[in-house]
């Protein structure tokens, strides 16, 4: 058995969606239960990666890497397993430097374990005891002299070593190290709630009559989507295969050769929605 983790970047928002309507949005975005954090379902992942398989690997590849069709589901299973993508950086709109990654203590601490779990080490613990500082790492485009705002936020700013520690060992990963020294940012557990609920995309969106081109009548809906810029990790776990001779060396290079390009995940594929790009790491 072998892990790694697989990071998203999500290009353009991202609707993976529920079916159903949260309060004035109509169709919202899967969210945690237990902590609201968005997250892209593991299901998704794999049905991706499965079809890209069948365009890309030979009919008998995909099926020993990913299992038979549904239909035939018990003849036996695939060969690996996709988590839950979880958020890990939010881009927030900043009123310096654009937009920020913004993070929290909480989500660090998920990262760090699943990190360690694949041999890639920890990541520096951080603590921000009050709810309204934000830690930064010092060359830093968020600031206005010692505030960062957000949205209708504002944030004394602190800056940390151990916050550069952390551009730099998941700049290795996703985005880049410069590109997250520049717009990182450590904001509060509870702060990080707020955003979850205030900093998705809403669109509103409406359907046309074919013949007249007018808003067809009642056919005006809400939707949420994870903004372009999000960044989400997920834990990918590889089996031995069960019906062939191939090692689970072999099974990790085939689904690494189909994170090459962008690939589109969630609803509004017609419309340019949901195109990531993905990259694995890690030594377990």
């Amino acid at each position: 058995m072998k892990s790694k983790l697989l990071f998203l970047h999500t290009l353009s928002s991202l609707h993976a969606g529920t079916g159903q309507s949260v309060g004035a949005i109509d169709l919202s975005i899967a969210r945690e239960k237990s902590t609201g954090i968005p997250f892209l379902p593991g299901s998704s992942i794999k049905g991706v990666l499965r079809d890209t398989a069948e365009d890309i690997l030979q009919k008998d590849m995909t099926v020993k890497v990913f299992g038979p069709p549904s239909d035939a589901g018990e003849l036996h299973s695939g060969s690996v397993s996709f988590g839950d993508a979880r958020v890990l950086f939010l881009p927030v709109r900043s009123l310096a430097g654009t937009f920020a990654y913004v993070t929290s203590p909480f989500l660090l601490e998920r990262a760090s374990r699943d990190m360690e779990a694949v041999g890639l080490g920890k990541l520096p613990s951080i603590n921000i005891p009050e709810i309204q500082h934000c830690l930064t790492p010092c060359d830093s485009m968020l600031a206005l002299g010692e505030k960062v705002f957000f949205e209708e936020l504002d944030f004394t700013r602190r800056k940390h070593p151990d916050v550069e520690k952390i551009a730099e060992a998941l700049g290795k990963h996703i985005l880049s190290e410069s590109q997250l020294v520049k717009r990182l940012c450590i904001v509060h557990d509870d702060v990080m709630s707020f955003l979850f609920e205030q900093a998705t995309e809403v669109r509103t969106r409406i359907r046309l009559e074919e013949e007249t081109k007018v808003v067809k009548q009642g056919a005006l809906w809400s939707e949420e989507s994870l903004p372009s810029e999000t960044v989400l990790l997920s834990f990918v776990t590889f089996f031995p295969p069960k019906v062939t001779k191939l090692k689970v060396h072999d099974v990790v290079q085939k689904v690494e050769s189909l994170l090459k390009t962008p690939l589109q995940f969630g609803g509004n594929a017609t419309v340019g929605q949901g195109l990531c790009t993905l990259s694995m790491t890690g030594d377990v």
